[in-house]
């Protein structure tokens, strides 16, 4: 079992930059994939990016050289640095973890891109 808690989501004005953080209840090295997921009203949930326990990184076509996905290994987080933010990023932000064929979510975070 994987405890996912996320933060750090708000309010924005364009072009402003949030940090998101997601801790979780497991030692990060466990964790094969950590994961962000963004869910806009009316529509499905989207990769947003994701880091393997390798440290392989894969980003949406929609957020490449905006955003960055990095692994706290001390505290057992990670965490999405988002710039350069568009009114088309605000949508609840879901962190996700898959260990040992298992998925797990967060509870998400409001993020709201607006002026």
């Amino acid at each position: 079992q994987v405890q996912l808690v996320e933060s750090g989501g708000g309010l924005v004005q364009p072009g402003g930059s949030l940090t998101l953080s997601c801790a979780t209840s497991r030692t990060i090295f466990s964790i094969d994939v950590m994961a962000w997921y963004r869910q806009a009203p009316g529509k499905q949930r989207d990769l947003v990016a994701d880091i393997s326990s390798a440290n392989y990184i894969n980003y949406a076509d929609s957020v490449k050289g905006r955003f960055t996905i990095s692994r706290d290994n001390a505290k057992n987080t990670v965490n999405l640095q988002m710039n350069s933010l568009k009114p088309e990023d605000t949508a609840v932000y879901y962190c996700h973890a898959k260990k040992n064929l298992f998925n797990y979510w967060g509870q998400g975070t409001q993020v709201t891109v607006s002026s």
